[in-house]
C-alpha cells in the first residue's frame, strides 16, 4: 500500500508528533510505503491567491476557481501545489493527522486543501452537462483511494456525545470533504 500522510501540528514532539512517528513506523515495518507532507514543516502557505495560479492583468477580475481550473490544466500553477498533488497521484491511502481546534482542522491543513484540490483535479473532471455536474471526490480522481483520519481532541469523551457540550464527534472535522472511501472506525 502507498500511504500518503498529511500532517498538521506546529509541534514536533506533541502527542500528533509522537502518532505520526508512530503510524509511520508501523507502517513501514508492515511493508508499505509512506510518504509525510508535515504541513508546519514544509512552512505550506495555508492561504490560496493569485500567485497560486498566476496572477491576472492588472484590472482583471481574480477567479479564483476557474484560474486554479486554467492553472492546473496548463501546468502553470505554484510548484508547491502540484507536487502536493503528485503524492496524492501516488498514494492509494492518504492519512489526515491533526488536532480538533474549534471543531476542525487547523487552518493551515484546510489551507492545503483549498489549494491542492484544484478543479480538474480533485473534482470538475468528468462530463459537465444538465443532469451531471462533473465528477467529484470517490468518482473522479480520487476513485478507489481510501482515506483516514487521525484526529486528536481535548476534553473528556463525553463532551464528544450526542448530549455533549460539543456535540457528537462524527459532526467534526472533514467528514464530507475528505469524500474518499473512509477506512472503518477502529
Amino acid at each position: 500500500m502507498k500511504v500518503l500522510l498529511i500532517y498538521a501540528h506546529p509541534e514536533p514532539r506533541s502527542l500528533n508528533g509522537a502518532l505520526k512517528n508512530f503510524a509511520v513506523r508501523h507502517l513501514q515495518q508492515a511493508g508499505h510505503e509512506v510518504q509525510v507532507s508535515d504541513l508546519y514543516a514544509m512552512r505550506w502557505k495555508a492561504g490560496y491567491d493569485a500567485d497560486d495560479s498566476g496572477a491576472p492583468p492588472v484590472g482583471e477580475f481574480w477567479r479564483p476557481t476557474l484560474d486554479s481550473k486554467q492553472a492546473f490544466a496548463q501546468g502553470t500553477q505554484s510548484a508547491d501545489i502540484a507536487a502536493e498533488q503528485e503524492k496524492l497521484l501516488w498514494a492509494d491511502t492518504v492519512i489526515f493527522q491533526f488536532p480538533l481546534w474549534w471543531f476542525s482542522m487547523p487552518a493551515i491543513m484546510k489551507g492545503w486543501i483549498d489549494r491542492v484540490y484544484a478543479w480538474g483535479f480533485a473534482y470538475g473532471v468528468g462530463e459537465h452537462s444538465d443532469r451531471h455536474w462533473g465528477d467529484r471526490y470517490g468518482e473522479g480522481t480520487f476513485v478507489g483511494k481510501r482515506a483516514m483520519l487521525i484526529v486528536t481532541a481535548g476534553g473528556w469523551a463525553e463532551h464528544y456525545s450526542p448530549r455533549g457540550s460539543n456535540g457528537p464527534i462524527r459532526r467534526h472535522p472533514v467528514p464530507h470533504s475528505a469524500r474518499y472511501a473512509v477506512l472503518p472506525r477502529l
